[in-house]
């Protein structure tokens, strides 16, 4: 599968409230849809489709258990997520250091306005 699409998919699962909320509370431990869901303020049927995109982006897992679904999270698609953001982040601090530097040096000696 595609690096970019995965990541793709990731930030999309975590791109609503909802479903931040349901991996909120998956990370206490596994749980079932219900448990996960209680309390949301949204219909069976909008949390289906939540959970859908949740799972398509691999963040969550489901076993069925009989008539239970057992909801599980996913770390490997986060990590990846964090991972990029993290690189990211660096890239940004790096470049914005490098203006500040910059900055400095072209104002060294000169009154800042304030």
């Amino acid at each position: 599968m595609n690096y970019q699409a995965e990541l793709d998919r990731s930030f999309d699962a975590l791109s609503h409230p909802v479903r931040r909320a349901i991996v909120e509370r998956l990370a206490a431990g596994p749980t079932t849809v219900g448990d996960a869901s209680t309390g949301l303020g949204v219909t069976k049927p909008a949390v289906t489709k939540h959970l859908k995109v949740l799972e398509t982006a691999g963040v969550v897992s489901r076993t069925v258990q009989g008539r239970s679904h057992l909801l599980r999270l996913e770390s490997r698609p986060l990590r990846e997520a964090s991972t990029w953001l993290d690189l990211h982040r660096s890239l940004w601090e790096a470049k914005f250091e490098a203006v500040e530097k910059h900055l400095a040096e072209t104002h060294e000696g000169q009154e800042v306005p304030k």
